[in-house]
């Protein structure tokens, strides 16, 4: 992953952000959102695009745009740092890929203690039953 060129692809927005701040929220652009187009990237093979689309297709946009926005401070400054670290955390947990999983099988103990609960359970309904005569 080439962060400069990452960096170079962002856009960003300052809004009015609702949150701590008082009247100083009303007059002051301090949310700051990031905007980053995934189709439009060149600092991932096609492969890592494929894959981050697959991670990141409930946040990606219809045209492949990835949408992130920060108000937790009253710092526009802040807020941009906060957003940036976010959006590379994401990209990072994106391209991790998942272990291959084992097929195993429950143990011998395994089946008897579950066997055993099952028919222990049965054993308490049972027993509240009427008794047949």
């Amino acid at each position: 992953m080439n962060s400069a060129v990452l960096l170079s692809e962002i856009t960003f927005k300052a809004t009015r952000s609702s949150g701590p701040g008082g009247q100083h929220v009303n007059k002051t652009s301090t949310r700051v959102e990031l905007s980053w187009s995934l189709f439009h990237t060149k600092a991932f093979t096609q492969d890592q695009v494929y894959l981050l689309k697959e991670k990141l297709k409930t946040r990606l946009t219809k045209e492949g745009v990835l949408q992130l926005s920060s108000s937790h401070s009253r710092s526009q400054y802040r807020n941009k740092e906060d957003v940036i670290k976010r959006f590379f955390s994401l990209l990072n947990l994106s391209l991790q890929k998942p272990k291959p999983r084992k097929a195993t099988r429950p143990s011998l103990a395994a089946k008897r203690k579950r066997l055993q609960a099952k028919k222990a359970q049965s054993d308490k309904k049972a027993n509240r039953r009427k008794p047949e005569y």
